[in-house]
Parts: structure tokens; C-alpha cells; sequence
């Protein structure tokens, strides 16, 4: 099986992140659940920080270090946000659809001296997605707007 049709609810769960973002207004982006929690922006923005760091940092060496221009400072209205996450999910959408399933089992030798399967990183990088998607959500609830869930 080609690892785009394993990972093929991807898309699903990043179209799920972009619904929920859709939600917040520019001012929201700022809420923090509790004192000294991320403002929801933030998290936002490291869903993408997370995919762009695993891909193409610690798996492909695109980037010669981890994209520190992905935080908060630099992304702070929803239209920059999602058009940053839109961006990552297309350079993981191509990258994916170039592997084969032999591929998934190549361990991987991070940047920072770990070793992991490139399956293993695959799935670390979607249920990390699906985690801040569900606080995302529950930020929503706390804003006294629905939260929303696939």
C-alpha cells in the first residue's frame, strides 16, 4: 500500500485544524486557557512549526535547522495561520505522495542524534496534529463558541 493512501485521512484532519481555526476571530488568537498557557494562536501555528521541523529539518534536510520563524510573533492573524498550515500540508502532501511503503520502515537519524522510523515520524507528526486540534477545540468551548470535531 503507497503510503499516500495510509496516510490518506491526513487531509481530513487538516481540513478538521482549518475549520476550527476558521472559527476564532483575530483577537481570540490571543486567549490564553489559563496564565502562562500558549495563546491559541501559538498553538496554531506549531501544528506547522511541528510538520515543517519534522519533514524538512529532521527527515529531508531541507532546512539547515528547525523553522524558528514559525512562532506566534510572526503569525499573528488567522488568514497568515492558516495560510502557513495550507503551505506545510502541500510540501507534506508531495513528499508523502513521492514515498514508497519500503520507504516508511528507513529509520531516520535526526538532527539531534535520535533514530526513528520514517513511519513512526508519520504518525508522531499526524496525532500531534489531531492533539492540538482537540485544544483548539476545547479553547472554542472555553470562548463560549461550539467547538468543533471530525
Amino acid at each position: 500500500m503507497k503510503p499516500a493512501d495510509i496516510f490518506s485521512h491526513w487531509k481530513k484532519v487538516r481540513q478538521g485544524t482549518l475549520m476550527i481555526i476558521d472559527v476564532f476571530e483575530d483577537d481570540e488568537l490571543f486567549y490564553q486557557a489559563y496564565p502562562g498557557a500558549w495563546p491559541a494562536g501559538q498553538i496554531m501555528i506549531h501544528i506547522a512549526d511541528a510538520e515543517e521541523g519534522w519533514f524538512r529539518y529532521a527527515v529531508t534536510k531541507e532546512l539547515n535547522e528547525w523553522p524558528s520563524q514559525l512562532n506566534f510573533d510572526n503569525y499573528q492573524d488567522k488568514r497568515s495561520i492558516l495560510e502557513a498550515l495550507i503551505e506545510a500540508g502541500e510540501r507534506t502532501t508531495l513528499y508523502l505522495q513521492s514515498l514508497s511503503e519500503e520507504d516508511l520502515s528507513e529509520t531516520i537519524i535526526t538532527p539531534w542524534e535520535e533514530r526513528f522510523s520514517l513511519y513512526w515520524i508519520f504518525w508522531h507528526v499526524l496525532e500531534h496534529e489531531i492533539h492540538h486540534r482537540g485544544e483548539l477545540s476545547l479553547i472554542l468551548g472555553l470562548l463560549g463558541k461550539e467547538g468543533w470535531g471530525v
